[in-house]
């Protein structure tokens, strides 16, 4: 499906080279001074994305209409169907309730697994676990931090709504304590078809992890999120909020006591969400969040005395991922360095390592460190890799953001090998990346679909490139999609509002072709850090507007 273009050439001509760079740096000095965004509107365009990637019955107050319901028996492909009726039994384990069938002819057992719901990853019809839950983590921490920000926005039902769509499948999958289902679909049979989601007909095999199939990494994220959830729902759905903590902390102790990576027991997950960084970043991370959810002393325990053997504070890092949590989980530990903490637990040397890692990362995402720095595009937009670069462009624009604050708060600079830097200056950066998504570039072209006058118009994406279901009941085949829907060069019919797309190139060039998955694909991990960004700059442009400073990206 790949296809290489070239968007342009540039001339020989070293001094038409020499005065277009000229031109350029003088036009990036004036960007920030001739454009200002609507980062409120930006905001509820973010929440609106999650309704477009919904798996499940859609609810009565969907509002994305041009999607149907899907994936209605998922779950169902488990083992082979009985030939007779089978009995039937409820087995209670805490808050579990699942279904064994017994089939009285062959004496064999099958499990009926509910797991209709959650989200799609990006342009496909799989659901995968890891970037789910991390997802839902990165949504429940912009709530956290910025919930009255999203409520000033008109948006906290909205963000509560998403949060709820994953945690709730999340509740489905998790059904026994050491038992998670953390992938519907596979990604090889997925790829042969071009199919809405509402008409797949590619395989939705479950596959889960246990006991003798560890996945720690998996369980962990899983854990995290549904801590972080249940922060985010202790005062409006306390009832709801326990739940989410029992499943989070029967699925932390599950991941540290039967270790291993989840790609190595679904191996079919390899080509696609493979656990590079493995499963101690995921158990330190959820060992924080829960620690955050509970108050218990025990997780905090766990992350400093685990923090030199799993490389919490080894690990040096530049890039936050669904797969690597390095970066956050010091920024997190880093947080919590106050003199409460170092007197009771007496790990002040671990908590300044912690925090030594994450300033490294923050300054490297600044520019100001001696050695290893974060990448960037000639107009400053910080560069990791080729394929959905935006992924770690809004993963850093919310850490910086949250840093921000920390700093603010506690009356600190960060503190780097080129210097201190002010909170006002870290958060600034960090509307910088964000401005450059929603059209501060030199393509003028906003990353965020449905935001601006000019943005994406041939986005990677099933059921946003194919006609919809409300307009077009009739079954579109697996090769029909391909045939008449995946090559036509028209704009899509379904815009996916809210949408971050993978992004320009290391030379700011993007190429807006359904066939160029690595730019023109979207992610939901993508615009769930983004959402806390959004939050967070709409409550200082309403507040004070101390961001009206112009700025170019720092050097």
């Amino acid at each position: 499906m790949e296809e290489k273009r070239r968007c342009f050439s540039l001339s020989r001509n070293k001094f038409l080279q020499h005065w277009c760079v000229i031109l350029f740096i003088s036009s990036l000095a004036i960007l920030p001074l001739t454009q200002s965004f609507n980062y409120g509107k930006a905001l509820s365009k973010s929440l609106l994305y999650f309704e477009s990637q919904r798996s499940g019955r859609l609810p009565y107050n969907q509002r994305v209409t041009w999607r149907h319901h899907s994936g209605l028996t998922d779950g169902l492909e488990q083992g082979v169907t009985p030939p007779f009726q089978p009995y039937t039994y409820n087995i209670f384990t805490k808050s579990f309730i699942y279904i064994v069938m017994f089939d009285i002819c062959t004496s064999n057992l099958y499990e009926q697994v509910d797991l209709v719901g959650g989200y799609y990853d990006a342009g496909d019809n799989v659901k995968f676990g890891l970037p789910m839950a991390f997802t839902i983590t990165m949504l429940s921490w912009g709530v956290i931090e910025y919930g009255d920000e999203i409520s000033s926005a008109g948006e906290y039902t909205h963000a509560l709504e998403a949060i709820k769509w994953g945690t709730d499948y999340f509740i489905k999958a998790h059904t026994h304590p050491n038992v998670l289902w953390v992938e519907v679909g596979d990604g090889d049979t997925d790829h042969y078809c071009w199919q809405r989601p509402e008409d797949m007909t590619t395989s939705r095999q479950a596959y889960k992890v246990d006991e003798k199939n560890p996945g720690s990494d998996v369980a962990g994220e899983t854990a995290a999120a549904m801590a972080a959830a249940s922060i985010v729902f202790r005062k409006t759905n306390p009832h709801y909020s326990h739940l989410l903590l029992q499943h989070a902390e029967q699925l932390f102790e599950f991941g540290d006591k039967f270790r291993g990576k989840y790609d190595e027991s679904v191996r079919v997950v390899k080509g696609y969400y493979p656990s590079v960084s493995g499963f101690k970043d995921e158990l330190l991370w959820a060992a924080l969040w829960l620690y955050k959810a509970t108050d218990k002393e025990d997780y905090l325990s766990y992350a400093l005395e685990k923090a030199n053997e799993f490389g919490g504070i080894t690990w040096a890092i530049t890039e936050f991922s669904w797969d690597v949590k390095f970066p956050a989980l010091q920024i997190i530990a880093s947080m919590l360095l106050t003199e409460e903490n170092q007197r009771e637990m007496g790990f002040k040397l671990v908590f300044e390592q912690y925090r030594s890692k994450a300033e490294y990362y923050l300054c490297a995402c600044l520019n100001k460190n001696n050695g290893s720095n974060v990448n960037r595009t000639p107009a400053g937009l910080l560069y990791i890799r080729q394929w959905n670069n935006m992924q770690y462009v809004s993963n850093a624009a919310f850490l910086l953001t949250v840093y921000s604050d920390y700093l603010r708060a506690s009356n600190q600079r960060l503190r780097c090998d080129r210097g201190k830097v002010g909170p006002e200056e870290v958060l600034l950066f960090a509307r910088s990346q964000t401005d450059y998504i929603l059209g501060a570039n030199p393509m003028g072209m906003s990353y965020l679909v449905g935001y601006g006058s000019r943005y994406p118009q041939r986005m990677h994406h099933r059921g946003a490139s194919i006609e919809s279901y409300r307009e077009n009941k009739g079954f579109i085949g697996c090769t029909q999609g391909y045939d008449y829907w995946y090559r036509r060069n028209d704009p899509n019919p379904n815009v996916v509002v809210g949408a971050l797309v993978g992004g320009p190139d290391h030379m700011d060039r993007f190429s807006d072709d359904r066939k160029n998955f690595m730019q023109t694909e979207a992610c939901t991990y993508n615009t769930a850090s983004l959402v806390g960004v959004l939050a967070k700059l709409h409550g200082v442009e309403e507040e004070d507007g101390y961001l009206n400073t112009p700025l170019l990206a720092s050097s």
